[in-house]
């Protein structure tokens, strides 16, 4: 379809060149020296059109391989923002696992060292209760009620052993 228009367009060409020229030689001719004015003024008519769409179709071309171009750099960037995508993803993957581990090894550190202190060191049931209210993301009112017993002994030997300042 597109070769077909480019030939009619270049015939459209031609036939308007050749009028001119032929306007140009009538005038030479005395008999028909009088057809010579309409007959240069459709030649320049013809030929205008016919440079017209020879452009019109040489812009089309272009237009075309521009946008083929693009199209081709459009889906090498969808690649690569496929396998970028991919790379960040496994990214925060690995950054979720390291930190975890590190969450893990933490947890069992202290657990650790909870143990070796927990001897020197009571700590009082209130103290964990809270604690654990605090961890399971609950009220304190909810674990100590006005009901519940705290008992001070552990706290009372812990700050009796401590070294006070004399009065």
């Amino acid at each position: 379809m597109f070769e077909v228009t480019q030939y009619i367009t270049s015939l459209i060409l031609i036939i308007g060149f050749v009028l001119l020229i032929v306007g140009f030689v009538l005038s030479f001719i005395p008999v028909v020296n009088k057809y010579k004015m309409p007959i240069q003024v459709i030649g320049i008519v013809i030929f205008s059109f016919g440079i017209y769409s020879q452009g019109k179709i040489v812009v089309e071309k272009e237009y075309k391989l521009k946008v083929a171009e693009l199209q081709v750099k459009l889906k090498e960037a969808e690649a690569k923002a496929e396998t970028i995508n991919t790379q960040i993803v496994t990214e925060v993957v690995t950054r979720r696992e390291i930190i975890k581990e590190k969450g893990n090894d933490v947890i069992k550190y202290i657990d650790r060292e909870v143990v070796k202190y927990n001897e020197t060191c009571p700590i009082s049931d209130v103290l964990i209760n809270v604690h654990n209210a605090a961890a399971l993301n609950k009220s304190v009112d909810e674990i100590i009620t006005p009901n519940t017993i705290v008992n001070t002994t552990s706290h009372n030997k812990a700050v009796n052993t401590m070294l006070l300042p004399k009065k």
